[in-house]
């Protein structure tokens, strides 16, 4: 895939993305996550960057905040089948307003319009952090079955 093509393919739908870390005892940790991509001007250097919220005590903002790489893999489970492998470096924030602001967005793009602003609030409450992620490399395939 092109970069215009996996940007597009990461972002289409409701696709739940499945985020792999690293366990305290170096296993494996693989969870889905609703996510973003924000690729406005305050991106890094035009790469886009990955955005998911979490809890402070969950699994993976532990593993994340002891190792902060990661990988994303966003897949289409239909033929001909396509996915998209994000290799990425995490970032945390707790700015209220940030946490606010793409909460709501990411509750949009998942729950609707109309549930967004619920979504938001309820995830932007004190303990919850923003994850804020630059890709660092991608690896993108479509027609597999082809």
């Amino acid at each position: 895939m092109s970069e215009d093509e996996w940007r597009a393919f990461a972002l289409s739908g409701t696709r739940t993305a499945k985020l792999a870390t690293h366990r305290k005892d170096g296993r494996p940790h693989v969870t889905p996550v609703w996510f973003l991509l924000d690729e406005s001007e305050g991106a890094e250097a035009g790469r886009p960057q990955v955005l998911f919220t979490t809890w402070h005590e969950s699994l993976k903002a532990k593993s994340l905040r002891r190792n902060p790489r990661f990988a994303l893999c966003i897949d289409d489970q239909e033929p001909p089948y396509a996915y998209v492998m994000l290799e990425c470096t995490a970032t945390f924030t707790d700015d209220p307003a940030d946490l606010r602001h793409w909460a709501t967005r990411i509750g949009a793009r998942y729950m609707g319009a109309d549930r967004a602003d619920r979504y938001g609030q309820r995830n932007s409450v004190p303990g919850e952090y923003l994850i804020r992620a630059t890709v660092d490399r991608v690896t993108a395939f479509t027609g597999i079955a082809d």
